[in-house]
């Protein structure tokens, strides 16, 4: 369980601990959800996971690319297991449960929101922005209805701008008629009214 910064540095230390002493290559992992709330400041809550969003790749020229994080490398499953089995957390403590959202593109600029930390020489982390918290907060509260996401999206105190923006996203991920009615009844219950009404 994490509850605070101080357990989500420990637990991703030890991962890093155990990366260093496998064969795997480096990784750049971009993480999203309450983890990175947490360790960011954003949230005061805890959760069991860490939330897998993309690989991170850089070219030499400076370029950054996100690919899918499935599946995850072997050499990371059985280090993942190691730390769980260590801290009795949860077997998926770390998964890729949103990765699918690379498919249909993340927000412009994500990169230079990202708040990065290495724990040891095998293991770098980006944690997802509050800007980009946003947006993929906004997507699954209307998803997957009331609760912890939009619990954290009330606690992230968008903007109305910054929830027109995430709108608009969202609904190149879920282009139905369906998902944009929810997503309009969702900034209306929050109070948001003119935002709805130009969407």
């Amino acid at each position: 369980m994490f509850r605070d910064q101080k357990d989500v540095k420990t637990i991703l230390n030890a991962l890093g601990e155990q990366l260093e002493s496998s064969s795997v290559e480096p990784v750049e992992l971009l993480v999203c959800g309450g983890s990175a709330m947490i360790f960011l400041g954003l949230a005061q809550r805890t959760t069991k996971d860490v939330d897998i969003l993309a690989y991170v790749k850089r070219t030499n020229a400076g370029d950054t690319s996100f690919i899918k994080a499935t599946p995850l490398k072997e050499e990371f499953i059985a280090a993942a297991k190691k730390v769980a089995r260590d801290f009795n957390l949860p077997e998926n403590w770390i998964n890729t449960g949103p990765t699918s959202a690379v498919d249909l593109g993340l927000p412009d600029g994500l990169m230079e929101r990202v708040t990065t930390r290495e724990f040891g020489r095998k293991l770098t982390i980006h944690f997802l922005g509050r800007y980009d918290q946003i947006h993929f907060k906004l997507y699954a509260a209307v998803d997957q209805g009331a609760g912890i996401h939009y619990d954290d999206l009330l606690s992230l105190n968008p903007t109305a701008e910054e929830l027109e923006q995430a709108a608009r996203w969202s609904m190149t991920h879920d282009v139905s008629e369906g998902y944009r009615q929810i997503l309009k009844d969702l900034l209306n219950h929050m109070g948001y009214r003119d935002v709805a009404k130009r969407l």
